[in-house]
């Protein structure tokens, strides 16, 4: 009965694994090679897609770490756009966008995000369409409606983000040997960075006062360069100057109105106290006597100056015996000085004396005459 009972319990193993066998999906037949093929294929893919200039992105906080996101409308519309980027992945090239996110979501290369922020806050009539805040979306599925999506894989660094990476010390090493550099380097140095320094104020100025006479007259918010300030943008981006629609609602016109007599008032009390010529005067006296130092600074002076100084410090330091000996012959000095001193203040007050008598005389003499 053992026996029998054993063959029976091989029989059912047999015929189980026979059945496993035979369902098998031949797909899932690959060796571990390919199918690590297939997930560099999946990689390089969000590698190109990422590096693509044509999808727009933007960088938000998701859990305190700063990520790069886009939205799931884009990505539709990016993929339309560029059918080619498909070929990359070779047998998965006929799949629609929404099954390529999804096989990208399950790799873990992307992570659906959700906005922290979903009520509106005053004044605004929509929610923002790049939000600064993210958090993660519960269920990891593609959509193309209002979803954002994260890269989670580290961005590679072209090679010319390597090679400046090496000029950063060569830079700082610069900027500190800066007070040994030839006068004229050092002029071309500060007026350089004088010109760059004012043309960024004056672009600032002039933005700050465009917006705010749009903003009293027309009640409409115009900044131009609305980049300028970014914290993440690309060079063209940075230098955009047509700015963004306006989305906010409208201004009243009392606030409107109020601002618009403040800064009047502003510009009149600044005015009002406004430095005098005088003021102005010394102020760049002193500043032009402070850049004069710095530019008229040399090292040869300075060593100079340090070797004019050591035989002085040299005598500081000699033996205590010596020090009773110098000062009583200082001491003796003073006192000869002293002496000498007297004795020429009053041969000057006799001279004094005897000139304002001679003076006395001669008036005399004068009036006896007459």
């Amino acid at each position: 009965m053992k026996k029998a009972g054993a063959a029976e319990k091989k029989r059912v193993r047999r015929s189980s694994s026979a059945s496993q066998n035979s369902t098998r999906d031949p797909s899932n037949d690959t060796p571990p090679r390919k199918q690590a093929a297939k997930k560099d294929v999946y990689q390089l893919f969000a590698e190109k897609v990422r590096d693509h200039k044509e999808l727009e992105s933007r960088w938000a906080v998701l859990q305190e770490t700063r990520v790069e996101y886009f939205r799931g409308k884009d990505f539709v519309s990016f993929l339309r756009n560029h059918p080619e980027l498909k070929e990359i992945l070779e047998s998965d090239k006929n799949l629609e966008t929404e099954d390529i996110a999804n096989a990208l979501l399950r790799k873990n290369l992307l992570v659906r995000c959700d906005r922290v922020v979903k009520t509106l806050r005053p004044g605004k009539k929509k929610l923002s369409t790049w939000p600064a805040h993210l958090e993660i979306f519960p269920e990891q599925i593609f959509s193309d409606y209002d979803a954002f999506f994260a890269w989670t894989f580290v961005k590679r660094r072209p090679l010319w983000q390597t090679l400046l990476s090496f000029c950063w010390p060569v830079l700082t090493l610069a900027i500190c040997l800066f007070p040994v550099y030839p006068h004229r380097c050092k002029l071309l140095i500060l007026y350089s960075c004088a010109g760059v320094l004012l043309v960024i104020l004056s672009l600032l100025l002039v933005r700050a006062a465009i917006f705010g006479a749009i903003w009293v007259i027309l009640g409409k918010r115009v900044w131009i360069f609305p980049n300028i300030l970014a914290e993440e943008a690309t060079l063209g981006e940075l230098f955009r100057f047509w700015p963004k629609k306006d989305e906010e609602e409208r201004p009243k016109w009392t606030a409107r109105l109020f601002f618009a007599v403040v800064a009047v008032l502003v510009i009149l009390l600044l005015r009002h106290h406004a430095p005098d010529e005088a003021a102005r005067a010394r102020y760049h006296k002193r500043m032009s006597n402070i850049i004069d130092d710095v530019l008229e600074w040399n090292p040869r002076l300075a060593l100079s100056g340090m070797m004019e100084k050591q035989p002085d410090v040299a005598n500081a330091t000699e033996p205590d015996r010596n020090f009773s000996d110098t000062s009583q012959t200082s001491s003796e000095k003073t006192t000869a000085s002293d002496r000498i001193a007297e004795t020429i203040l009053e041969q000057h007050e006799n001279e004094e004396t005897g000139n304002t008598q001679d003076n006395h005389q001669h008036q005399q003499q004068h009036h006896d005459n007459i």
